[in-house]
């Protein structure tokens, strides 16, 4: 395909609205504010008009995916936009607000499937992007929206967003590029100091507040209803659109095939809730022929939808989410919920839980493998790790784990592992400096020493 290229049918009138989840009926446009079914309070999602997207064939999209992927024409050069017409139409493109978002590295994890005795593991390391995670995917797609509508006349003075540190730097950096004033509720003394920053960088209005996240999901949610701030949120279902690319952009780098298995951290869920909706529509205009399983990871002190899932989703109550390492999902009332066990009936889903010790030694032999895990990918590993000592995965299987943040947010915790500063982890691949005197002897049997120590640990391996 040749350069520019913004529709492959320019006949095509692309519509997409917001839709009750449950059902009710009524339409309402993307550009409306407007989070919840008016007659049910339950949440919306986004639906397109497939007619228009079936009036291209599924080869003929593939080949402009592939030709937009990760070049220079504004906007379809980002992972997201270079999507434009399954995700959001309505946004014109001087008002896109992006930072080339997605196209994140699928790392093949040789070393770590060979520990675990998987041929074809793979890590989509969505933590290599503008903020240092996935939560760029939906952002751009929000603000761009909050961007035409303030370019439309409407009154929107803010953007404002409850958060456990991703979600935060996000707003913010995507606000600070479109030159709209962002606001974040973060509980108190419960995010990382690298994640804290980066709002404050941006000059976003920083609220430390003393609660956790579920009390500051609360409160931003009054605030936005009563100023007319705008809320980004994933219960904004706009977020979910970004984020639903994940799924193309995967079937993209394996050449259009589906993986047989997706890992994925949950929180507040809408992570999950993406990633089916991105398949079920690339399934819907015959993009792909067949559905992943997908499994959702939590950790064990914040497990409300693993609790659920051990009751076959048949009811579902919130739990007071205690500390975790993995920090950006601490959430006991997750907002995405129903759409969460909707995608996971659907995909043959199921849920793990990791404990404190077993997501801290997992992201920590994945590192010793190459990567440079966040905790939250350290939940899925170990959720990952748990099934297969079960015999749920067969050896030969497509696996794709999502990392969803860099490790280079949370120094601390990798810090802490490698000095065994934590009391109930065992921190048996911590690898601490080894302090020496300067003399060429004391060097050199130090060195071998740990050579063939390391060497010993591969072999067991």
């Amino acid at each position: 395909m040749t350069f520019p290229l913004k529709s492959p049918n320019p006949a095509a009138k692309y519509r997409a609205v917001f839709r009750c989840i449950s059902g009710c009926p009524g339409d309402y446009p993307l550009n409306e504010i407007i989070y919840q079914c008016p007659k049910c309070q339950d949440l919306l999602e986004v639906v397109h008009d497939l007619d228009p997207l079936r009036m291209t064939p599924p080869e003929e999209w593939r080949d402009v995916f592939d030709s937009r992927f990760m070049r220079t024409f504004w906007p379809y050069g980002s992972g997201v936009w270079g999507k434009k017409e399954f995700v959001c139409p309505d946004v014109l493109d001087e008002n896109i607000v992006s930072t080339c978002e997605g196209g994140s590295n699928l790392f093949w994890a040789e070393q770590l499937g060979y520990r675990w005795g998987l041929k074809d593991l793979w890590i989509k390391q969505c933590g290599n992007s503008h903020s240092g995670s996935f939560k760029d995917l939906g952002m751009t797609v929000l603000v761009s929206m909050v961007k035409q509508m303030r370019h439309e006349g409407k009154n929107i003075p803010a953007v404002a967003c409850a958060s456990t540190g991703d979600t935060s730097a996000s707003l913010a950096a995507y606000c600070a590029t479109a030159g709209i004033p962002a606001i974040v509720f973060l509980p108190k003394n419960k995010v990382s100091s690298a994640q804290l920053v980066q709002p404050l960088a941006h000059g976003a209005i920083t609220l430390a507040i003393d609660t956790d996240f579920d009390g500051c999901m609360q409160i931003v949610k009054e605030i936005t209803g009563r100023n007319n701030i705008y809320l980004a949120n994933s219960m904004n279902s706009l977020r979910i659109e970004g984020q639903k690319t994940i799924s193309f952009e995967l079937c993209q780098q394996f050449d259009w095939e589906v993986p047989d298995l997706i890992v994925i951290p949950g929180g507040n869920l809408g992570n999950v809730s993406a990633l089916g909706q991105g398949f079920l529509l690339m399934k819907a205009v015959g993009l792909i022929d067949r559905m992943p399983r997908i499994v959702c990871a939590q950790a064990e002190n914040a497990n409300p939808l693993y609790l659920s899932y051990l009751k076959s989703f048949n009811e579902f109550d919130s739990v007071p989410a205690k500390p975790t390492l993995a920090s950006a999902i601490q959430i006991g009332n997750p907002v995405s919920v129903k759409k969460a066990i909707r995608v996971l009936k659907r995909f043959n889903g199921t849920v793990e839980q990791a404990s404190e010790a077993e997501l801290a030694e997992a992201a920590a032999e994945g590192d010793l493998t190459g990567l440079y895990n966040c905790p939250h990918t350290g939940v899925a590993l170990a959720a990952l790790k748990k099934i297969i000592r079960r015999g749920e995965v067969r050896p030969d299987e497509r696996i794709v784990v999502i990392s969803t943040a860099h490790g280079l947010k949370f120094t601390s915790f990798k810090t802490r592992y490698h000095t065994s500063e934590y009391k109930d982890i065992e921190c048996r691949f911590a690898n601490p400096p080894i302090e020496v005197h300067a003399t060429y002897d004391a060097v050199r049997n130090a060195l071998f020493r740990s050579l063939d120590a390391r060497n010993a640990q591969i072999s067991k391996a």
